[in-house]
């Protein structure tokens, strides 16, 4: 199933036709709206004309966090402010959010990608989704919303916490489908299975999003709920989820590359990469009216693929993201993603999805340190030290090899980290404090 077939399965020379003229328009645009990119295409020699092939954007300077941080909160419109249907914005948990503005004609586009995307997941008339995602400035759970009501599904607005009470609604609703975070999903089950109701849900379909999630958490989530999970991708900056998301061959997210324009680029110097190559993702809006993009760095380390893909889709597809250039973690000159960590703690039986990093520094050198709980069906190996230290050292002999560095491993008893109802905190990074 496709929701916009003809669009979906373009060849290739016809989305790069399409992503030109976009382009185009879109660097003429941004010059004579945006007085933050005039600034900065003047001062780059860029005029609207320099753009005559797609590997002229390299010209464009690039976007970042910190341009919309300083323009704060509307410098980067395009439009004034009665054209904006509506606002967005970041959590801005490190200092001022990241807003991000829409016109009606953004809102039909988001809802038209995130559309595409729940289809290829397997999403239809006869679903019915519960969204555990917060409602309100954050763009998940609105970006979901739209879309599957596009497409004729039942959504379920639930939003986030008060878990009992969402178990509640999808056994009685008849839910099956989920959108949430992985780590909410997997304790939705945990709950679900400890209240003995597990067996009474019909969860057929997760769209999971908003944090990153190994093949190896999303087999956890699947064996926990018996339902199918996806993937998709996307962040408030850019439009929230909607950029990319998975099919059902699950062989990378497909890009809404009519909309976006995606880049691989080499995170230290900026220098964009041959086609095939990783490194880190850059996104260009090509349609968005309210607050237009121009190469975006979104510091998601990840792949893309060019090749069409068994489901019959042309667009390019993305590699589930390893990590953040900013969120990887840098230990006595290693560099380690938290994606290594949790592929390793999850080949293990015995392990249970939740863990924490905790970060230290001891005479001047950083100490990780690995908190991960047992299964509860395991539980009984806190009082079996052979047995503890046979699986302690099993773990700890793959984590060097995988990272190597040697790593603090605490095996700890069922339901003793943290659950979060949106993002999971996984790393505490206490070596400022020490």
């Amino acid at each position: 199933m496709m929701f916009q077939k003809d669009l979906e399965t373009m060849p290739r020379g016809e989305i790069e036709k399409i992503q030109l003229e976009r382009l185009k328009r879109l660097v003429a645009y941004c010059y004579d709206n945006v007085p933050f990119y005039h600034d900065r295409l003047d001062a780059a020699g860029v005029t609207p004309d320099k753009i005559k092939t797609l590997d002229d954007i390299k010209y464009i300077p690039y976007t970042t966090k910190a341009d919309m941080r300083d323009n704060y909160p509307f410098g980067l419109f395009a439009v004034p402010q009665s054209k904006i249907a509506r606002i967005h914005a970041s959590s801005g948990t490190t200092g001022k959010p990241t807003v991000v503005g829409y016109t009606k004609n953004d809102l039909e586009m988001w809802s038209d990608c995130m559309a595409r995307l729940v289809t290829a997941a397997g999403a239809d008339e006869n679903t019915i989704v519960q969204i555990c995602f917060g409602y309100g400035l954050f763009t998940g759970a609105l970006g979901l919303h739209y879309g599957l009501e596009k497409i004729g599904a039942t959504v379920v607005p639930s939003s986030s916490g008060n878990t009992e009470k969402q178990i509640m609604l999808m056994k009685d609703f008849g839910t099956n489908a989920l959108v949430s975070t992985p780590s909410y999903a997997q304790y939705i089950g945990e709950l679900a299975r400890e209240k003995g109701v597990l067996g009474d849900l019909k969860l057929k379909l997760g769209l999971f999003g908003s944090e990153g999630c190994t093949i190896e958490m999303r087999n956890a989530i699947e064996n926990t709920l018996g339902l199918f999970a996806t993937d998709n991708y996307g962040m408030s900056e850019l439009n929230g989820p909607g950029v990319s998301g998975e099919c059902r061959e699950r062989c990378g997210m497909h890009i809404n590359e009519d909309h976006f324009l995606a880049e691989i680029i080499d995170p230290q110097t900026g220098e964009v990469l041959p086609r095939g190559s990783e490194g880190e993702l850059v996104i260009t809006t090509l349609t968005k009216e309210g607050m237009p993009v121009l190469r975006y760095r979104t510091k998601d380390i990840t792949r893309i693929d060019y090749e069409p893909c068994a489901c019959g889709r042309t667009f390019a597809r993305m590699d589930k993201p390893k990590g953040r250039s900013d969120d990887m973690l840098k230990i006595r000159g290693v560099n380690v993603f938290p994606s290594q960590i949790e592929t390793v703690l999850m080949s293990f039986e015995e392990i249970a999805p939740h863990y924490q990093l905790i970060l230290t520094r001891e005479n001047y050198s950083d100490r990780l340190e690995i908190k991960v709980e047992l299964k509860e069906a395991y539980a009984g190996m806190l009082d079996n030290f052979p047995k503890l230290e046979e699986l302690h050292t099993k773990i700890t002999k793959e984590m060097k090899t995988v990272l190597g560095i040697s790593t603090k491993l605490t095996l700890m008893g069922s339901k003793t980290l943290e659950r979060f109802q949106g993002k999971a905190k996984r790393i505490v990074d206490l070596r400022s404090s020490g």
